[in-house]
């Protein structure tokens, strides 16, 4: 048994890093935030930066946590929550297979609508929403914690913990990216930033088709379960 929850929280712990991470991705953020903190101090970055990465681990893990629940508030089912959540990882992963500077530039456009002064006074908006993580980030994050939940709450808990371990170093990242973001784009160049985003963006992809076909794979089976209802109750009617 200890072995299925270390093997169950391991591949949590990848699913989410590798679902999240191109979603979140704060290699591509890191220069609009550098746009918008240009000419503060090193200490004024650092504590943004510490701020948003706080801001947006507890934005992904409410959604992660709570968002089931209202699903259930509103009866929707978890079939069709894998397949809108799949369809939107796929969309945002074919999105990012084919982006151009005009994604950029309009990030960089919402950025250029706030003063500096503005983006020390408010950390949460629009530096941790829209920029660090936006609409779809959430949306894919209550689809993740959906998938995660388990009928055993011991698996469950091992899923969602290692989850969370996923978001705080998805968090730490973002942390670094922001804090030393200069060096590291310095680093990789743009030419190493392409061929990042196109690598993470097909498994992305893949990972996004997975999710709709686990959902379609439900409803049929419910469709065939329901289905069949019908001939065993005619079928016990006539042996009486």
């Amino acid at each position: 048994m200890t072995v299925d929850l270390m093997l169950a929280a391991a591949r949590s712990f990848l699913f989410v890093l590798v679902t999240m991470l191109p979603i979140l991705n704060p290699a591509a953020t890191a220069p609009i935030f550098l746009s918008m903190t240009e000419g503060a101090s090193p200490a004024t970055r650092i504590l943004l930066a510490s701020r948003i990465a706080r801001n947006m681990f507890w934005l992904m893990t409410g959604s992660m946590l709570i968002g089931s629940y209202v699903l259930d508030f509103f009866g929707i089912s978890l079939p069709i929550v894998r397949i809108g959540g799949g369809l939107i990882l796929a969309s945002v992963a074919w999105r990012l297979l084919g982006a151009t500077p005009q994604t950029q530039d309009s990030r960089a456009a919402l950025a250029e609508a706030y003063t500096l002064d503005h983006a020390h006074r408010q950390a949460f908006y629009p530096l941790t929403f829209p920029i660090s993580c936006g609409p779809a980030s959430i949306s894919v994050a209550i689809t993740v914690g959906v998938t995660l939940h388990d009928v055993e709450l011991v698996m469950s808990a091992a899923r969602m913990g290692a989850a969370l371990l996923a978001l705080a170093l998805i968090g730490v990242l973002l942390y670094l990216a922001f804090r030393y973001g200069e060096h590291f784009l310095r680093l990789i160049g743009e030419a190493g930033t392409a061929v990042f985003l196109r690598l993470t963006a097909f498994i992305l992809l893949c990972l996004g088709v997975q999710i709709v076909w686990d959902g379609v794979r439900e409803l049929l089976l419910e469709i065939m379960a329901f289905s069949s209802q019908p001939t065993t109750i005619h079928t016990v009617a006539l042996w009486q």
